[in-house]
């Protein structure tokens, strides 16, 4: 009888048992979709942020490359007014229409004048047409051109500069080495304003069909993160026109400082391309 009756009140307890267990497990599944929910309203809001940054960061790069743009087209526009447009008004002048009228001697000496205003328009022209497309760079290829630049550099006495080409047996293409000799140039240019270094030094290799360029110099330089927080920022335009050339590459930049402390280092890294030109004397 009390074996029955103690059976009885265990059985009597079981609904309760199953009912708070099934509260429980109905409380433990409502918290874990709430967190799931939660957590991935925080991912999505967190990857809308990723997004944000990005599409900030493009847009910051696609305004440094447009006012690189404008401002080269801006420098050509006035280097023609200023310079070709009153060379040329002034040949006009010597070869108007009385010249026809005049005497012998003074149509010799007015086509002389003319003659030497227009070679002047022809040299300037010329010049310009250096700086959009550097002749030792067109004709010798990247090799040549950074040797004369670093020459030239070593040349004014103000730093020792350097270069060593390692793997440079043939070209790349013409477009992507002017991009890469205008990368250097931004940060050879960066480096004498702003380092106050006593040298500078290029070395180029090749790996797993990866194009290298790394500067070395021994004065104030960037680290990756500082490069980072510049393309962030609306100062440091020159960085911004470097990283949006490298972009028509898809190249990377990356700056460090060396374990030794003793000099800071930028690598250029280039997908080489399928077809290449071979390194000839002349185009």
């Amino acid at each position: 009888m009390i074996f029955f009756l103690q059976i009885h009140g265990l059985d009597s307890n079981v609904p309760k048992v199953m009912f708070f267990g099934t509260i429980a497990m109905l409380v433990l599944t409502i918290a874990l979709i709430l967190f799931i929910i939660f957590h991935q309203r925080k991912v999505i809001r967190f990857q809308n942020r990723l997004q944000q940054m990005e599409f900030d960061q493009q847009k910051l790069l696609l305004n440094a490359s447009i006012r690189l743009q404008e401002e080269e087209r801006q420098r050509l526009a006035a280097d023609l007014h200023d310079d070709a447009g009153p060379l040329l008004a002034t040949a006009r002048l010597y070869l108007n229409e009385n010249l026809v009228n005049l005497d012998k001697a003074t149509q010799l000496q007015s086509i002389y004048s003319a003659k030497q205003i227009i070679d002047d328009t022809i040299q300037l022209i010329r010049n310009i047409s250096h700086s959009l497309m550097p002749p030792t760079l067109k004709n010798f290829g990247l090799e040549s051109a950074v040797n004369d630049l670093f020459q030239k550099i070593s040349g004014s006495g103000s730093m020792n500069a350097s270069c060593r080409f390692h793997d440079y047996r043939e070209r790349l293409q013409p477009e992507t080495e002017l991009i890469i000799f205008r990368v250097i140039q931004e940060l050879v240019n960066n480096i004498l304003k702003h380092s106050n270094a006593s040298f500078i030094h290029l070395t180029q290799n090749t790996n797993n069909n990866k194009f290298f360029i790394r500067l070395h110099h021994d004065g104030r330089g960037l680290t990756q993160a500082d490069f980072e927080k510049l393309n962030k920022s609306t100062v440091g335009l020159g960085l911004k026109n470097i990283q949006s050339r490298l972009r028509v590459l898809h190249g990377k930049i990356f700056f460090e400082k060396d374990i030794s402390q003793t000099y800071y280092k930028a690598t250029i890294e280039i997908q080489r391309e399928k077809e290449i030109a071979p390194v000839t004397e002349s185009d």
